[in-house]
């Protein structure tokens, strides 16, 4: 087979690539390893930046989406018993967040990939990516017991933090910067209304929590636990007992419970590897980076990574120039770089670290105390959670 573009990894990064480069007329095929299905078992997160809304309208898949998602203006932040909310909107000049999940991302670039009749293989098994230092990449991969190779001009690696493409690249070619932290996220979905109409931030000095939502009768809430914790070991009953007194008096009277969809614990990393090109080879999303969910950062800078990698590859085949492939691992990476401190910041400010003793807890609550009465402070923090420009700071 040949192609153009071979993207591995059908997640929303490696969907979204797909129709950015169907729209511009470049060839591209999608592998993924796991079936369709379990792709879209995925729970992840969904609040989107507008550079992500304005992402999916440009390929044609956000009806549904306006139609479904909710749009959010601001968000609470619990300190010290009493909720303070950060309006976006007011502070950034009218941006906003929206909050539609990522199941449902992925499932929109699904239907418009199969509409238009673009190729895409999922159980693709044992796939290999060779020869990105060349200029004829190739890539093997096992479907059904047979044996396939893909030529191409370029690889997209958008497998994850655990694909094959970053793994393929020559050890000391790549630079890793990791923090591991100490605690993870307990997750619950239920089939509840949300507590509030938008999402509660929680400082405790039982731990952080977040009030969330998937709809106007669907809820995702979270509680900082150990990392030895296990699912099994929090019931549904404990789990809201526990919630209950992380939260203030009206959110705890608000507070809906009901039986678990679905219930995950999530560690918690920041992480980024150095360069994102290697050759032909291109990283993008988890490939490359990972960020704390606090902020909701992940899927949107996934979605920026295939913006920067879709105008390098349409500049390259439409002008025949390589400065937007030159470029794109530094254009990129000063992107990422914003916004792994922003989550890490966010991180470090709501949670709760019992090395950091009862001072550490009063310096935070002294910061969010400052940052709710700041104007300056708090528009920083709107700034960066409706999230950056793509052009900011060129």
């Amino acid at each position: 087979m040949r192609t153009q573009v071979a993207i591995i990894g059908a997640g929303p990064s490696g969907l979204l690539l797909g129709q950015l480069l169907h729209k511009a007329g470049i060839d591209a095929i999608i592998l993924e390893r796991q079936s369709g299905d379990y792709v879209l078992g995925r729970i992840r997160a969904g609040v989107l930046e507008q550079v992500c809304i304005d992402l999916l309208d440009e390929v044609g898949v956000g009806q549904r989406m306006h139609q479904e998602g909710l749009v959010h203006g601001g968000f609470d932040m619990l300190f010290q018993g009493r909720r303070h909310r950060i309006d976006m909107h007011g502070l950034t000049g009218g941006k906003n967040v929206m909050v539609y999940g990522q199941t449902e991302v992925t499932r929109d670039l699904m239907d418009a990939r199969r509409e238009a009749g673009l190729p895409t293989v999922y159980e693709a098994n044992h796939v290999t990516v060779r020869d990105f230092d060349t200029t004829r990449p190739r890539v093997h991969y096992e479907k059904d017991g047979k044996t396939f190779e893909i030529e191409c001009d370029f690889i997209a690696g958008c497998d994850g933090f655990h694909g094959v493409c970053r793994a393929s690249v020559p050890e000391g070619a790549v630079a890793s910067y990791e923090k591991i932290y100490p605690f993870g996220w307990l997750g619950v979905l239920s089939d509840t209304p949300p507590v509030h109409e938008e999402l509660i931030y929680v400082n405790s000095q039982r731990g952080f929590a977040l009030c969330s939502m998937r709809s106007h009768t669907r809820s995702r809430h979270y509680l900082q636990v150990p990392l030895s914790d296990t699912v099994e070991g929090w019931s549904d009953d404990a789990f809201w007992n526990e919630l209950r007194l992380r939260l203030d008096p009206a959110a705890r009277d608000a507070l809906v419970t009901g039986p678990s969809l679905e219930k995950s614990i999530a560690p918690l990393r920041s992480f980024v590897a150095e360069p994102m090109r290697f050759g032909r080879l291109f990283l993008a999303g988890d490939a490359a980076h990972i960020v704390p969910p606090t902020g909701a950062k992940g899927l949107n800078l996934a979605a920026t990574d295939v913006k920067y990698l879709s105008r390098a590859l349409i500049e390259f085949y439409q002008e025949k120039s390589q400065a937007g492939i030159d470029t794109y691992s530094d254009t990129c990476l000063r992107r990422i770089w914003k916004a792994e401190r922003f989550s890490w910041w966010f991180t470090s400010l709501m949670h709760h670290f019992p090395e950091n003793g009862p001072i550490g807890q009063k310096l935070q609550e002294a910061e969010l105390d400052y940052l709710v009465h700041s104007e300056a402070a708090a528009r920083s923090v709107a700034e960066n959670y409706v999230g950056l420009p793509l052009d900011f700071g060129e």
